[in-house]
């Protein structure tokens, strides 16, 4: 790592909150300034609501932390501001090679279809995701957008409130206190303000441990993940292999369960096990070494009155399906325009009740895949040993066999099937569109379909005209802002399957709320109605 990461990017400073004779009290609160909570805090301010985040830290983070960044993620930071500066730094893929023993099984295309913006993935170090979020928000404050980072301000306690939260924060200058109608906790897998609630997860530990060695050195595999069962050179175990930036590239080794993890990480121990993987010819240095256990486990509920948990600190999974930063960036997508609302009065209280059951399905999701993975990677008796030796057999030669190969199953985007924010639809349309998923995304002739699905409700026709009704819909919904979106029939196998023309109202977040293949005034209202959890879902 540069110097450029080790410095401050956000030093503590004092404020006038320090010295209110009454604590000073903001809209939200988002506790953590990892990937998550800035995240959230990006979302927020380009929606002009007041957010101040609070972190410990007062720089970016170190270490073997998340690197692999999905195309919805990257969708999300578009929105953001920040996803461009991803892929330009960002290790680009989408091709995975799974290997058994000392031979290549097979690959996979995780995006085989033309037409996208973005990549399947991208690999870059989280240091410089943090770094790329924490210069948007300084962009925001240009602008003179109400965004805050307090570095330097540690959190020590959090009192619940009927109407918001007290929390008691720590600095070098002392304790002070501070009142938030909304608090967000996006504090990490150890999260204290989880701990403080006296609230824990549920879930599996699993009983086995996988070293991470970030090095840095010159070769010249592709740009590709690879994945081995049983190496030649960790024999009974698995390994993996990915590139990033600056010619660093992440190791995983499994090393088992009962292995003492301090002698594990020593340079002594770490370096030979790389060589019989990488040769002895091959020059490396060390940037980073850690040894993790694999856990699957969430939160029972995410929202706690006006305390709302994202990120790690709601849900955990094993890093082998690129699953944890990614998921939270989706927690954040999620939320941030549903807080919005109902700081604005234009929705209930009850609209953040459907973060906590679509972000849950989410993390059910993710915790199920994750839990799959690592039951295949790593089996727990000798028959399920041989049933997984056979597939990887049997998927060199026939494709039958390798949907059940699971080196880990790469992050996807959450549909939010049974959300109560769905209307009943048509079933006409094509399934990968129907409500509660996230809408594909498409070329048109000067941009990119989700570039124009921003922001807010949009009303999304195709093959059919949509006069301008915002005013319309606004008797409807008090002052509710909806987008017209237009776009001609081009996006038949994507939207239209067998149907002639179609109407979709998509969410802020880029889901769909609802879709039709005629236009109906009445049902867009009701439609937008249900999406704010106002609405009823049966008419």
């Amino acid at each position: 790592m540069t110097k450029l990461f080790e410095a401050p990017l956000y030093p503590y400073k004092r404020t006038a909150d320090q010295d209110a004779d009454i604590p000073a009290r903001h809209p939200v609160v988002v506790i953590g300034a990892g990937p998550v909570g800035l995240a959230m805090a990006i979302d927020l301010a380009q929606a002009d609501v007041p957010v101040v985040v609070l972190d410990d830290n007062d720089k970016v983070s170190v270490g073997s932390r998340a690197i692999c960044f999905s195309k919805r993620s990257l969708e999300i930071l578009d929105r953001l501001g920040c996803g461009d500066e991803m892929v330009h730094k960002g290790v680009v893929w989408n091709v995975g090679k799974v290997f058994f023993g000392d031979r290549q099984v097979y690959d996979f295309n995780l995006l085989p279809e033309e037409g996208h913006k973005r990549p399947a993935f991208i690999n870059l170090q989280q240091y410089y995701c943090e770094l790329y979020l924490v210069e948007r928000i300084r962009a925001l404050q240009a602008e003179g957008k109400p965004v805050e980072i307090r570095g330097g301000n540690t959190v020590t306690n959090v009192t619940q409130m009927s109407d918001g939260a007290l929390l008691r924060v720590d600095t070098i200058d002392g304790d002070y206190d501070l009142e938030a109608d909304w608090l967000i906790a996006c504090d990490g897998a150890g999260s204290p303000t989880r701990r403080m609630l006296n609230l824990d997860f549920v879930g599996r530990v699993f009983e086995d441990n996988f070293l991470i060695a970030d090095v840095i050195m010159k070769a010249d595999f592709p740009t590709e993940r690879w994945f081995w069962f049983d190496p030649p050179f960790n024999k009974d175990q698995s390994a993996l292999l990915h590139k990033q930036p600056d010619g660093v590239w992440r190791i995983d080794l499994q090393l088992g369960w009962d292995i003492d993890k301090e002698e594990e990480k020593k340079p002594e121990n770490v370096i030979p096990r790389l060589k019989q993987m990488l040769g002895d010819e091959v020059e490396f240095d060390l940037e980073w070494v850690s040894i993790y256990t694999f856990q699957c486990r969430r939160m029972e509920k995410f929202r706690h009155g006006r305390v709302i948990f994202a990120g790690d600190s709601a849900h955990q999974v094993s890093p082998f399906g690129a699953r944890g930063a990614n998921s939270g960036f989706q927690d954040v997508d999620n939320l941030g325009w549903k807080l919005k609302l109902v700081l604005e009065g234009k929705a209930p209280d009850t609209l953040l009740d459907s973060y906590a059951f679509e972000r849950e399905l989410g993390a059910d999701e993710n915790i199920l895949q994750s839990s799959r993975s690592t039951d295949f990677i790593t089996p727990k008796s000798e028959i399920s040993r041989i049933f997984r030796d056979a597939v990887l057999d049997l998927s060199e030669h026939h494709a039958f066999a390798r949907p059940l190969v699971n080196s880990g199953r790469l992050s996807v985007p959450c549909i939010y099937d049974g959300s109560p924010l769905n209307s009943p639809e048509s079933e006409e349309l094509p399934e990968r569109t129907r409500p509660g998923s996230p809408a594909p995304d498409a070329p048109l002739k000067r941009s990119w379909l989700l570039d124009q699905l921003t922001g807010d409700f949009v009303l999304l026709g195709i093959g059919c005209a949509i006069p301008n009704k915002t005013e319309r819909l606004g008797v409807s919904i008090k002052g509710l802002s909806v987008g017209v979106v237009e776009i001609g029939p081009e996006m038949r196998e994507r939207y239209l399957g067998d149907a002639s023309q179609a109407v979709y109202l998509i969410r802020p977040d880029q889901h769909v709320a609802a879709r039709w293949t005629s236009l109906d005034w009445n049902k867009i209202e009701q439609a937008l109605a249900t999406a704010l959890g106002s609405g009823d879902r049966t008419k």
